[in-house]
């Protein structure tokens, strides 16, 4: 039996998350989350316009009376304006970034299905 490659294994987690279902207009967004300052720090999804994974990193998240204090918020401060960090054409690119930024600054992952309005 073969060694278990954890960076292989969450490498093929990350690929997996940057989905797009065009059926249901179904988009995956990986957001990488600072758990010392509990913001998004970088969003990363497919861009069907594009037809990249783009990479962005946040500039702007919402302000405390933004936040509904709600029991199913996120426990986090989610961006509401960010920058194109870069885009890749294979989502295993964009993994490989993510996971490097990831632990270059201590990072988290959170994952949220994002539906669009295809109709």
């Amino acid at each position: 039996m073969a060694d278990f490659d954890a960076e292989n294994f969450t490498l093929r987690l990350l690929t997996e998350t940057l989905f797009y279902d065009t059926e249901y207009g179904i988009v995956g967004v990986l957001s990488l989350v600072d758990p010392a300052k509990e913001r998004e720090e970088y969003l990363a999804s497919y861009s069907p316009e594009d037809d990249t994974f783009l990479i962005e990193e946040a500039t702007a998240w919402e302000s405390e009376t933004d936040l509904d204090n709600e029991e199913d918020d996120v426990p986090y401060t989610l961006a509401i304006d960010s920058t194109v960090y870069d885009a890749y054409d294979l989502p295993e690119e964009a993994a490989i970034e993510l996971l490097t930024l990831a632990a270059q600054h201590g990072l988290l992952p959170s994952f949220t299905p994002y539906y669009e309005d295809i109709s």
